[in-house]
C-alpha cells in the first residue's frame, strides 16, 4: 500500500520530503514582501501608459519642444521633491514650498538687477538665505515642538508676505544678457541644464539617504523617534538639517525659475508644494514616515508633470486640472496606507 503526498501549488519537490517554492513563486513573493519595488514598478507602467496615450491623443506632446518643456517642468517639482521625500521621512512635512521659490526668485532677481551684485553671488546669498528660513522651521519644530505642518504654514504666509511687499507685487526683472542665467536656462548636450541639476540633487540625496549615518538617522527618526533618541541620535539636529536642506533646495529651485523666467515673481510657483507633496507620495514614501524611495520620488515627479502637461494639451478646463491633481494625492495616499498595512500585517505573522 502507497501513500501520495500532493505537492501545493507553486512548489516542486526535490527529493522524499523536500517542497520548495518554484522560481516564480519566489520572485512573485519577493516583489509582493518589497512596497517600494511594486510601487517602483507601477509608476514605471503607468508612464510607459501615459506617454502611450499623450503621444497618439495629445497634439504636439512628443515635439522635442515639448519634451525639454517637461523635462523644465519636472526640474521645478524635482528639486524640491527631493529635500521633501527626506522630510517626509523622517515623519514631518514642509508645506512653505511655493512662497519659499517665489521669495528666492524675487531675492536672486533683486540682487542682479537692484542691488548690483555679480550674478554667482546673488545666487549664493538667495541660498543662503533659503537655507536660514529652512532651518529656523526646523528650530521652530525640533526645539519648541511646534508641530512642522504649523510652523510651515505660518512660513508660507511669511515668505508669500514678504515677496509681495518688496516688489509691490510686480516683477523683478533681470538683464537679457546674463551669462550664468543663460546657461542654468539652457543645454548642456540636448538635456535642460534645470534637469541636468534636478537629476544631480537626486544621485547625491539618494546617496546621503542610502549611504550615511546621517540618511539612516533620518529613516530612523521617521520610524521611531523615541527609539532613535534612545539609540543616541540627536533627533532635534537631524529635524533642523532636514528643514535647512529643504530652505536650500527650495532657494535653488527659485534660482532655476528666475532663469527660466528672465524675472523674479512674487506670484510665481503657486501651488507648488502640492505638486511636491504629491510626486513624492506617488513616488511611494509613507506620509507616516520611516519609509521612502528617492527612485520612487523621481518617477513621481515624472508622472505628475506628465498629469500636469498632458491635461493642458488635450485642453481640459483649468479648474478640473486640480480637481484631478486632487483625486490622484487622495488615490496615492490610499495605496500608500494599504501598502504600509499589508507591509505590517506580513512583518506580525
Amino acid at each position: 500500500m502507497s501513500t501520495t503526498v500532493e505537492t501545493p501549488p507553486g512548489t516542486t519537490t526535490d527529493g522524499p520530503g523536500a517542497v520548495r517554492p518554484t522560481a516564480f513563486t519566489r520572485v512573485r513573493r519577493a516583489i509582493g514582501g518589497n512596497t517600494t519595488l511594486v510601487n517602483i514598478v507601477g509608476l514605471l507602467v503607468a508612464i510607459v501608459l501615459l506617454y502611450a496615450y499623450l503621444t497618439f491623443n495629445a497634439v504636439g506632446f512628443f515635439t522635442a519642444a515639448n519634451q525639454s518643456g517637461l523635462l523644465r517642468d519636472a526640474a521645478l517639482i524635482g528639486v524640491a521633491a527631493t529635500g521633501m521625500t527626506l522630510v517626509i521621512i523622517a515623519g514631518e512635512i514642509d508645506v512653505s514650498t511655493g512662497p519659499a521659490v517665489a521669495l528666492s526668485s524675487v531675492i536672486v532677481a533683486s540682487g542682479i538687477s537692484q542691488w548690483g551684485l555679480p550674478t554667482i553671488v546673488a545666487i549664493i546669498v538667495t541660498l543662503v538665505i533659503g537655507t536660514a528660513w529652512g532651518a529656523v522651521a526646523g528650530v521652530l519644530r525640533a526645539w519648541f515642538a511646534v508641530p512642522s505642518f504649523i510652523a510651515t504654514l505660518g512660513l508660507w504666509s511669511v515668505l508669500r508676505g514678504l515677496a509681495q511687499f518688496v516688489t509691490n507685487a510686480l516683477p523683478v526683472q533681470i538683464p537679457d544678457a546674463d551669462p550664468i542665467m543663460d546657461f542654468l536656462n539652457g543645454d548642456v548636450l540636448g538635456i535642460p541644464t534645470p534637469a541636468i541639476v534636478m537629476i544631480l540633487a537626486f544621485l547625491v540625496f539618494g546617496f546621503i539617504a542610502r549611504k550615511t549615518s546621517f540618511g539612516r538617522s533620518v529613516f530612523a527618526v521617521g520610524g521611531n523617534a523615541p527609539a532613535a533618541r534612545l539609540a543616541g541620535i540627536d533627533v532635534r539636529r537631524v529635524r533642523v538639517t532636514l528643514f535647512a536642506i529643504m530652505g536650500f533646495l527650495g532657494a535653488l529651485s527659485g534660482v532655476l525659475l528666475t532663469a527660466r523666467l528672465g524675472s523674479g515673481n512674487s506670484t510665481a510657483a503657486n501651488g507648488l508644494e502640492f505638486d511636491v507633496i504629491a510626486a513624492v507620495v506617488v513616488g511611494g514614501t509613507a506620509m507616516t514616515g520611516g519609509r521612502g524611495s528617492l527612485i520612487g520620488t523621481f518617477l513621481g515627479v515624472i508622472f505628475i508633470t506628465l498629469i500636469g502637461n498632458g491635461l493642458v494639451l488635450l485642453g481640459v478646463n483649468s479648474f478640473l486640472q486640480n480637481v484631478v491633481r486632487g483625486v490622484i494625492i487622495v488615490l496615492a495616499v490610499l495605496l500608500n496606507v494599504t501598502l504600509s498595512r499589508r507591509r505590517g500585517a506580513r512583518e506580525d505573522d
